[in-house]
């Protein structure tokens, strides 16, 4: 009996914690740069005495969807798209190096070069972008950027860093949204890599896609419980049939 509640209740745990991997895909349909979290399934037997014929059904997390989104072109000059596998580097909260697809730049108040979401955009040096007051500034197609001030010509006050992942270290999703490399290690700097500047990336997620995924495991996460309700009520009923035999 009790083979049953655990599968049945494991199974409703990973349908759970699989429809919070789907509401967060479909929260982050409209966010630049966004890749969409992959979620799957898989059986692991319960160790221990008496226990080897128990399997916990648990939600694993398969990675993202590593596939470019739209290009929604702004005409911005601080906005910036990267081509094919390249990403660009910012200085995530703890101070170290993480990559986005996010390429919504801004100025600070105090001239640094940002992303939309306050985070300091890396040049290939590995310090962060000054921009001069008062300066307008652009990015070309290989990372420069151009700060102008009034008639003046453009100087160039940096580059990008942006980076290219492989198979030998693939990126991994933080808790705060930013990727790192999976040994942890930074990136070196793609010279070859290019973006398309005044065009932003969309969010990978399929909205319909996503919310059939949510009815699928909405759906499974019922089954799974009446499987609990049904092991309760077997449970109950050879209860009654052992207290007429006694």
């Amino acid at each position: 009996m009790d083979r049953l509640i655990y599968t049945a209740m494991t199974g409703a745990t990973a349908a759970a914690s699989r429809q919070a991997v789907l509401s967060n895909n479909l929260a982050n349909v409209s966010t630049n740069g966004f890749r969409a979290q992959l979620a799957t399934y898989r059986a692991v037997p319960l160790r221990g005495d008496g226990a080897t014929t128990r399997v916990f059904a648990l939600e694993a997390t398969a990675g993202f969807k590593d596939q470019p989104g739209p290009a929604m072109r702004t005409d911005r000059s601080l906005d910036a798209m990267p081509s094919a596998n390249n990403w660009f580097t910012v200085q995530g909260v703890d101070g170290n190096e993480a990559y986005t697809r996010n390429g919504h730049f801004e100025v600070s108040t105090d001239g640094t070069l940002m992303t939309g979401n306050g985070l300091p955009a890396m040049s290939a040096g590995g310090a962060p972008i000054t921009v001069p007051a008062g300066a307008e500034v652009s990015i070309s197609n290989d990372g420069n950027v151009s700060a102008k001030i009034g008639n003046q010509p453009g100087n160039n006050i940096g580059r990008l860093k942006l980076v290219t992942p492989n198979a030998d270290d693939p990126l991994k999703r933080g808790d705060d949204g930013l990727f790192r490399s999976l040994s942890g290690d930074p990136l070196q700097a793609d010279d070859t890599a290019r973006l398309m500047p005044g065009t932003l990336e969309g969010s990978n997620v399929s909205a319909v896609e996503t919310m059939v995924g949510m009815i699928q495991t909405a759906r499974q996460f019922e089954v799974q419980m009446r499987l609990v309700q049904t092991a309760e009520s077997n449970d109950r009923a050879a209860g009654q049939l052992l207290g007429l035999q006694g």
